[in-house]
């Protein structure tokens, strides 16, 4: 459970950030450049380019620097790992709920009245 905890740990850092899901937002339309994912945002092109370390470094994120441009593209296989783990916990809460329903739908007998 640990080696597959790490991955997720960074890739829930990684989303964390409002500034971060802005450009994983814009990046689920296509690839972009840095300068493209910068202009929303009230930042400096260094600190975009931290966060997308951060996003790189997750699995979200790759890169490619063709000339003075670095292009960005979203993976969503590292988005499919977060789903997959987000269904399980929902399945296994589920599965719980619909048990407590069934237990709370069975009806109660009556006590019984003890003359003492």
């Amino acid at each position: 459970m640990l080696n597959q905890s790490a991955p997720l740990d960074l890739l829930f850092q990684a989303l964390s950030d409002p500034s971060r899901r802005i450009m994983v937002e814009q990046l689920s339309r296509g690839p972009a450049s840095v300068s493209e994912l910068a202009k929303p945002l009230s930042m400096t092109l260094p600190a975009v380019v931290q966060h997308l370390q951060v996003l790189e470094t997750s699995g979200l994120v790759r890169s490619e620097k063709l000339g003075r441009v670095r292009t960005c593209t979203l993976d969503t296989s590292a988005l499919q790992q977060a789903e997959t783990w987000i269904q399980e916990r929902r399945s296994l809460w589920e599965t719980r709920l619909d048990r407590l329903g069934e237990l709370l739908a069975i009806p109660e007998e009556p006590a019984s009245r003890d003359p003492a």
